[in-house]
């Protein structure tokens, strides 16, 4: 009976999503396609979530807390919120699931994202609910706590304690900060070929997003688009092109392209394309008590985002102001009793959700259809192609300059373009990666030296949470603290954690380290993003660092 629920909420979720052109779930700094400002014609919004943190608070007196920071676009500008605007935090706290046994296989992923999706279709979180008002003050709700609902109103821009009714109290801060964000975004989009970064390309011209050129590490020989040019060094680095009339927009390499002294050229500066820029946040610092009345057992504090818009505005125009009041509110009054705040959500449209960092760009291609948040199980057999797609690309750049691989692709000398159709062809080359045990770079993540098991990729990407080990550090992917530099350990997931280092295991800040770089044939000789923000973060709350 359990077995055929599950496949019940998979094929419900299947049924319904050719309905829903609005569910867009996701988790970076250009997502959905709806809001995606990379496109030539698509705005600026503030409904563009651009990162989701989590991590236990160092500070436990009276208990306990647990911080949770999102961020999005500062629109109309920093500290000042777009009043057409609804924020959500939804909140799941668990025990920690035991691990199953080992099973490798891809019937064992897809029972695994089963379960997830089973679980999550009909969980009723609690959330807080965040509006802003034109006179400058936020409308925090506190929906379905232990504790109780209750509401309260916060100034911005300044931190606020909120006394909860059942004695607890919460630190608020909604307003502007400096992007946390510390990332080589124009790196990321040189190693998958995404026009739009670099030429001035609609959101409607699907085959010109990610052009049919090898995913890469390294420079490919004759890839004229994309290749670094000293003549337009700021090419895809706040300067947009005319796409060139007549360029092919596919290329099979033969070789990556090396300089006069035989170094490869990588795709990434190293350099922080955030630095100086500002974003708007919400970000709490909660009493694990409250979340949970059981908080010696929940040490799992699940968390994701989700940011929607009020149909009358007529905002986020690809996204219908007219389609219905959201699958996500249909299935909640399908499982759930109905509320008042049911109702106000009738008034919105779901544009965005953030949960784990990069899986919407580089897992779900920021496909509005394809981007489910927490409810992402059924996303599983995509996942796969996918990463075998990725794999193609990124696992011979990996080999190329010495390293080993997770990835199996045939010793391939150089990048390729490979698409697969069905999980089951891409799976034997992507088993490793998805189920290998992704190795910490020490035990700092464990300070309470627990048996706490070393993530595998399979285990990140889904569900699509924030996931915060309240007996860790809260450091990626044991949640999510703002000095990690996650972009740079979503590459790391494609190595041979075993023994991908110079026949030593790799770990999850292995690209990081400087003294790879140095002795690797490449030029730039750095990792490739920035290993600190531009602004130092705060060692107390609400620790995002001030605005420019």
């Amino acid at each position: 009976m359990k077995s055929l629920r599950t496949a019940a909420t998979i094929c419900l979720l299947l049924a319904f999503l050719p309905m829903m052109p609005g569910a867009s779930f996701a988790a970076d700094h250009n997502d959905p396609n709806a809001v995606n400002s990379i496109f030539a014609d698509i705005d600026v919004s503030a409904a563009d979530l651009y990162d989701i943190f989590g991590f236990p608070s160092h500070d436990t007196t009276g208990g306990e807390k647990v911080v949770i920071a999102l961020t999005f676009a500062s629109v109309p500008k920093a500290g000042v919120f777009d009043t057409d605007m609804l924020y959500r935090l939804r909140i799941d706290p668990d025990p920690r699931a035991a691990r199953a046994k080992d099973d490798e296989s891809l019937e064992a992923m897809l029972r695994y994202a089963g379960a997830i999706g089973d679980r999550y279709l009909k969980l009723k979180t609690s959330e807080i609910r965040v509006k802003v008002g034109r006179d400058g003050r936020g409308t925090v709700d506190f929906i379905g706590f232990p504790g109780g609902t209750f509401s309260r109103m916060v100034g911005t821009n300044a931190v606020e304690t909120i006394q909860t009714p059942d004695g607890f109290a919460v630190k608020a801060f909604l307003g502007g900060r400096d992007d946390p964000f510390f990332n080589d975004l124009p790196g990321f989009f040189r190693s998958i070929n995404y026009a739009p970064q670099f030429y001035h390309i609609p959101v409607a011209k699907k085959d010109m997003r990610e052009l049919e050129i090898p995913k890469t590490l390294l420079e490919l020989e004759g890839n004229k688009l994309f290749n670094f040019d000293p003549a337009n060094p700021r090419l895809g680095q706040g300067v947009k092109e005319d796409f060139p009339a007549g360029a092919p927009a596919t290329l099979k390499p033969d070789r990556f392209q090396k300089d006069a002294n035989g170094n490869y050229r990588f795709v990434y500066s190293g350099k922080d394309a955030q630095a100086g820029k500002n974003v708007n946040a919400l970000i709490f610092e909660i009493p694990l008590a409250f979340l949970t009345r059981s908080p010696k057992t929940d040490r799992i504090v699940n968390v994701w985002g989700e940011s929607w818009v009020m149909r009358a505005a007529h905002k986020a125009e690809t996204i219908s102001d007219a389609a219905p009041s959201g699958f996500w509110v249909w299935l909640r009054r399908l499982f759930h009793s109905h509320s008042r705040f049911d109702d106000e959500l009738a008034q919105y449209k779901l544009v965005d959700t953030d949960g784990v960092p990069f899986e919407d760009a580089a897992l779900s291609e920021r496909e509005n259809e394809r981007q489910l948040g927490a409810n992402n199980a059924i996303l599983a057999p995509h996942f796969v192609t996918r990463f075998g797609h990725l794999g193609w690309g990124f696992g011979p750049s990996i080999s190329a300059l010495g390293l080993g691989t997770c990835f199996d692709h045939d010793n391939s000398p150089v990048s390729v373009v490979r698409y697969y159709k069905l999980a089951v062809e891409a799976f034997p080359r992507v088993r490793k990666c998805l189920f290998q045990d992704l190795n910490m770079p020490d035990d700092t993540w464990n300070p309470k030296h627990l048996n706490i098991p070393l993530k595998k990729a399979v285990e990140i990407f889904i569900p699509n949470v924030c996931a915060i080990d309240m007996d860790t550090t809260g450091s990626w992917p044991y949640g999510r603290r703002p000095e990690d530099q996650v972009a740079t350990r979503f590459l790391s997931i494609f190595l041979d954690m075993k023994a991908g280092c110079g026949g030593k295991p790799c770990n999850l800040e292995s690209l990081s380290d400087q003294a790879l770089w140095d002795r690797a044939p490449i030029e730039p000789k750095t990792p490739p993003n920035p290993l600190r923000n531009d602004k130092d973060f705060l060692a107390q709350f609400p620790y995002l660092a001030e605005p420019w």
